[in-house]
């Protein structure tokens, strides 16, 4: 009997132990699971906190963004604001008075559309000068400026007509009002002035083109045409330095070149006085007399074989004539007859000779 109690007390207090061992571990569950919320919750808030705060900072940095392009473009269109808003207060008194005179000219409302005439039509052509001169620098606007001062005109000439019926003076006071802010916006906006440098480099530049487009022509003109074996052709021009003569393309000489040729033409001629002339390779030259320099002492000695000077020309002066006449005619030949280095680097001919050709071709008499 007294067995059963002890084990049935044992049983109580192991039961006791075990429930209190389940309260313990279930406070731990709870207390953890509570501290598992709060670093949650804490998480949460300085997630929240953060995202806030990033948000701040790009409704900010938008706000800045829009302020900038706000000063900006106020600070790229400080002319245009004060033009356009002269344009505005004009349209709003010309565009009614306009609209009210329609009617009353065609009796019903079909004149209302009277300024889009008298008003619409000067400002789509002013609009369209300014859009093409800042998209399309390069292109004419001449035709665009003829439309907004012909419709200027019309406007103008409408307004006055329609003041006319209060006096001359309501005449020109509507006739200005009506073209005031056309004037201001062609004057400020589509045409702003320019410095002295801006306009002597468009000058310049507007200069170069014109030429370079006259030697294209002129290079065209006496370009060679080439034909394929399919029958196809295409033109060959003559690479080099070239002026105007005229519609025709005259060719510079090399100042190097042409030195040097001058050289070589009087060597020729000097042996040719003194009937010495070089004999090429039958034997050495005879009589012929030499001029040497001694070079400085510092100066190395140069390899390079000296060129033997060219023979003399034997052509005669009639040659020389018919061959200038040919050249003349030639199309392909970039001659200059009225420049005697032209007519000497084309024919290779002595200087005084083609000074001689080019005042015959001058003068003709003189022949």
């Amino acid at each position: 009997m007294s067995s059963w109690a002890e084990e049935r007390r044992t049983n109580r207090a192991a039961e006791a132990e075990q429930r209190r061992q389940d309260a313990s571990a279930a406070l731990d569950r709870k207390l953890k699971a509570q501290s598992a919320a709060a670093d949650q919750r804490r998480a949460d808030a300085a997630a929240a906190a953060k995202l806030a705060d990033q948000r701040r900072k790009t409704r900010q940095a938008k706000r800045k963004a829009a302020w900038d392009a706000l000063t900006d473009w106020l600070s790229a269109n400080r002319v245009r604001l004060p033009i356009y808003l002269l344009a505005l207060v004009s349209a709003g008194m010309a565009v009614p008075a306009m609209a009210g005179y329609g009617v009353g000219v065609y009796g019903d409302a079909t004149g209302a559309a009277l300024p889009a005439l008298s008003e619409l039509g000067m400002w789509a052509f002013a609009f369209a000068v300014e859009v093409t001169r800042h998209r399309h620098p390069d292109r004419p606007v001449w035709a665009l400026q003829l439309g907004v001062w012909v419709f200027a005109g019309v406007g103008f000439g409408l307004n006055v007509v329609h003041g006319l019926g209060r006096g001359w003076d309501a005449a020109v006071v509507m006739g200005i009002v009506s073209v005031a802010g056309v004037i201001a916006h062609q004057l400020a906006v589509a045409s702003p002035p320019r410095s002295s440098a801006e306009r002597a480099a468009a000058r310049i530049e507007r200069q170069t083109l014109r030429k370079v487009a006259r030697v294209q022509r002129a290079a065209v003109r006496t370009a060679v045409a080439e034909l394929g074996a399919d029958g196809t052709a295409r033109l060959v021009f003559t690479p080099g330095r070239y002026t105007l003569d005229g519609r025709r393309l005259a060719a510079v000489v090399d100042p190097d070149t042409h030195a040097a040729d001058v050289l070589d033409e009087e060597i020729a001629a000097f042996f040719a006085e003194q009937d010495q002339a070089p004999r090429g390779d039958d034997g050495p030259i005879v009589d012929a007399p030499v001029l040497t320099l001694d070079p400085p002492a510092d100066q190395p000695k140069s390899t390079r074989k000296p060129r033997p000077p060219r023979a003399p020309k034997t052509r005669s002066i009639e040659d020389l004539r018919a061959a200038f006449a040919a050249a003349i005619d030639n199309p392909d030949v970039a001659i200059n007859p009225k420049s005697a280095e032209s007519i000497r680097k084309t024919l290779h001919c002595a200087p005084k000779f083609a000074r001689q050709l080019r005042d015959e071709h001058v003068n003709p008499n003189r022949k």
